[in-house]
């Protein structure tokens, strides 16, 4: 595959108009609206747009969080996000101006609604993602900020703010968070099911065991269950702004952990294995995935850093050489997710015509993109069959044209020559060589055997075939036939191939 290939798999995208509901009822952001809301008569904040003493309590009662022991500091959380996104503005006291040093409990300015808060009525649902997505940047920062209760003992006890002694580097950290919700959106786009959770321990190792370490060691273990636990902590934070959905690590769990003083991982005898995690309650670890809130966010966060991140309906409005070329590297459910949408917006006729045409060449691509646009093809309606017809002589397309017509049972197929015959065969399996699946290859190797199996003296005529392909293919048929002797003689081909070609 070439160095500008896409890297990430297309992911399936909510429509703005469902991620901006999501937005909305997201608990941080609904809060946040709701405070914004209430600050309409004015609220007197502390430096920064603080929420001082006596009007946190009435927010509190406001948001109906009274009772809960820590309703005050969500409270102030859902502030704080309300200042950040603009959904509260801030208009300074003549004594904050001044510069004057103001005691703790003193107001700096007054909280009022922000212009950002009528967005959310009367804006467009893009406008109330970008709203959401500065908020969502605002609460990643605190994820990666560190543990508040070491800084607190850090300044009880006089000392100076020592980000070193914390064990805690903010790049580092803010890097490790981005690969695991990387990881979280890859495992996404490849899952056949979005809303499949992923074990916290596998999600831990899957950022620190190297890929090329069989059993991990006591030590990685060691880190991969201390950023299990930094995982848990983090992911409380980011699910009530909506970005995942978590069910957090077992209180239980956390307690005997901090008893014993070892790994959270699931023990049993011989070590630690990713078996273990099969024998135990997996949910007590952690269990977590992206919402399609989640999704959507973390593709616009890629997309700013430049990384391709491809959507099913990215490629409705581009040409069919484009199509082509993308679907060979979209999982099958996705490529005819992307397909359908593309023949949506065209006719029959005009979709076939554009396909065929993109798919001509001798490019090393091209037989992908002639198998791409078979498999295309085949949800087009039979008001296509004039397109199919036109290209029935063509060498490149005329099986291709042949097989679509069958399918349909269209009447007057005119026999296919055994040239072409071969030339499809060839091509066909050229388009599958460089599939890395499992069952692709097995596929592959079942259709090897049953050619040579039904054509008897395949490979004598097989060399010949005029194709850009066809020593790649009988070198190919050679590795992957079971039958030795078939294989030596398909070997044999392939030389011969080899040498007609540069003869």
């Amino acid at each position: 595959m070439s160095a500008d290939r896409p890297t990430l798999p297309p992911v399936r995208l909510h429509s703005e108009a469902e991620l901006a509901r999501d937005a909305l009822s997201a608990p941080l952001m609904a809060r946040a609206a709701k405070l914004a809301r209430w600050a309409e008569p004015g609220v007197p904040v502390g430096v920064g747009g603080q929420i001082l003493e006596e009007p946190l309590a009435a927010a509190t009662e406001h948001l109906g969080l009274t009772g809960d022991e820590d309703g005050p500091a969500y409270t102030a959380e859902a502030w704080q996000l309300a200042v950040d996104t603009g959904l509260v503005e801030i208009t300074e006291t003549e004594e904050s101006e001044d510069g004057a040093d103001l005691p703790d409990d003193a107001a700096a300015g007054i909280a009022a609604p922000g212009e950002e808060l009528g967005l959310l009525t009367s804006g467009s649902p893009q406008d109330i993602l970008d709203i959401w997505l500065g908020g969502m940047e605002t609460v990643l920062a605190d994820a990666a900020a560190p543990d508040l209760a070491d800084l607190a003992d850090q300044l009880t006890e006089g000392g100076e703010l020592d980000l070193d002694a914390l064990d805690w580097n903010p790049e580092e950290e803010a890097e490790l968070l981005d690969g695991i919700l990387g990881n979280l959106y890859l495992l996404t786009a490849l899952n056949e099911r979005p809303d499949q959770e992923v074990p916290l321990p596998a999600l831990a190792a899957s950022m620190i065991v190297p890929d090329d370490m069989d059993e991990p060691t006591d030590d990685v273990l060691e880190e991969v269950s201390e950023a299990m636990m930094r995982l848990d902590d983090q992911f409380r934070v980011l699910e009530p702004i909506g970005l995942v959905a978590y069910q957090p690590v077992d209180e239980a769990l956390i307690e005997e952990l901090d008893e014993d003083g070892e790994t959270a991982l699931p023990q049993k005898s011989g070590g630690t294995s990713a078996e273990s995690l099969t024998e135990e309650d997996v949910s007590r670890y952690g269990l977590v995935r992206l919402t399609p809130l989640g999704v959507y966010a973390v593709r616009a966060r890629m997309l700013d850093a430049g990384v391709h991140a491809p959507a099913v309906g990215d490629l409705t409005d581009k040409g069919s050489d484009v199509l082509l070329d993308a679907l060979p590297d979209y999982p099958e459910a996705l490529a005819q997710a992307e397909s359908e949408l593309w023949l949506a917006a065209r006719t029959p006729v005009d979709a076939a015509r554009d396909l065929l045409t993109a798919a001509r060449g001798d490019d090393e691509r091209a037989p992908r993109r002639r198998l791409a646009a078979q498999q295309t093809l085949s949800l087009v309606s039979p008001d296509a069959e004039a397109a199919l017809r036109e290209v029935l002589d063509d060498r490149q397309l005329g099986g291709l044209a042949r097989v679509w017509l069958a399918e349909r049972a269209l009447p007057g197929i005119p026999e296919p020559s055994q040239e072409l015959i071969f030339w499809l065969t060839v091509d066909t399996i050229a388009a599958q060589l460089d599939s890395a699946d499992e069952d692709a290859t097995t596929e592959l190797r079942d259709l090897v055997q049953g050619l040579t199996e039904q054509h008897s003296g395949f490979f004598d005529t097989a060399w010949r075939v005029d194709h850009p392909a066809t020593a790649d293919v009988l070198e190919a048929m050679g590795r992957l036939h079971p039958d030795k002797k078939a294989a030596k003689e398909a070997r044999k081909a392939a030389f011969k191939a080899r040498s007609r070609q540069s003869g």
